[in-house]
């Protein structure tokens, strides 16, 4: 049997589920403005930080897959997203000392200066590499004063980074602590799983030597057994003179390498040419998350570039 409403009761039905629209929306928008706003210098950070914060963060990267984390591109638009976050990780060690002290004076965000409980730095307990020992001045290059920054390739390096961003969000955030914690666990067993596939895949090509472009895959080849005797580089950050050319070129003849790794971002024609005075094979592979379209996280990282190289040095 059908029974009608009575118009009052009606009315009140109709209040009742108007209300309760307004209390879903205001809910929806309290839980979008719930999430933590956490915003990172570069994709292999935001990458840890969105598989370790999950639907608890929202997550922005400033700079880009494919670009030169030293010489990232400020935007104005980056002060207003920093003016907005909750947390900001870097990677440290002076890696984004060109641009990210000044996108943050600008902000006028207190949440993330340096030594806030908002700002993570990537490299706490990093064991580091290349720390300089003596004075650091401009005419040794691009020498960083506190180690080598380019840590984040090492898978376990990785796992530190995740640990540290894994505790600066419980700091942030308490209410989702339990909920980071269990993210990172899942992801540094995936880490551990790709960085036992990888050194399965190197093991045959340990001791072997290679020539990198700049100081930046040093943590790289100590994990998977390379032996780096040489840079295109003369000095970090240095554009390589003639003369650097002709002994780099006779340094891979006389030492046997077989290949030269380098970023996208560094120019190629000098390895081209010393390439084709030495034989050896340039290796170009994308260096960050999101740098080749099969790279969609930090796991898949090493994944992607280890195979690459095999192929070269068979």
């Amino acid at each position: 049997m059908i029974r009608y409403l009575s118009a009052p009761f009606s009315r009140t039905l109709r209040g009742t589920a108007a209300l309760a629209a307004a209390l879903a929306i205001l809910t929806t928008a309290s839980s979008a403005h719930a999430k933590l706003e956490v915003v990172a210098t570069l994709p292999d950070l935001a990458s840890i930080a969105r598989d370790i914060g999950g639907d608890a963060v929202n997550v922005t990267c400033i700079g880009k897959p494919n670009e030169d984390p030293h010489y990232v591109q400020a935007k104005p638009s980056f002060i207003v997203t920093l003016n907005k976050a909750d947390v900001l990780i870097e990677n440290g060690l002076e890696l984004e000392i060109g641009w990210l002290p000044a996108l943050v004076d600008q902000t006028r965000n207190d949440k993330i200066r340096v030594g806030a409980p908002g700002r993570i730095v990537a490299a706490d307990g990093v064991p580091l590499l290349d720390i300089p020992t003596e004075a650091v001045t401009r005419a040794m290059g691009d020498v960083h004063p506190g180690g080598n920054p380019h840590f984040s390739i090492d898978p376990e390096n990785g796992k530190i980074m995740a640990k540290n961003i894994a505790a600066g969000l419980a700091l942030a955030d308490p209410s989702h602590a339990s909920a980071y914690n269990d993210n990172l666990a899942k992801l540094l067993a995936r880490i551990d799983a790709a960085e036992a596939d990888c050194l399965k895949v190197m093991a045959p090509f340990k001791g072997t030597k290679v020539v990198t472009y700049h100081k930046s895959l040093t943590y790289f080849c100590q994990r998977f057994g390379l032996v780096e005797v040489g840079t295109v580089e003369p000095k970090p950050g240095i554009p390589p003179s003639a003369s650097h050319v002709t002994e780099l070129i006779a340094l891979i003849k006389n030492q046997g390498v077989k290949v030269i790794l380098m970023e996208p971002w560094h120019e190629r024609r000098t390895p081209d040419t010393v390439a084709e005075q030495t034989g050896a094979k340039v290796v170009e592979f994308p260096a960050q998350v999101g740098g080749d379209p099969a790279i969609t996280d930090y796991p898949s990282l090493c994944g992607n570039i280890v195979p690459r190289i095999a192929a070269a040095l068979r």
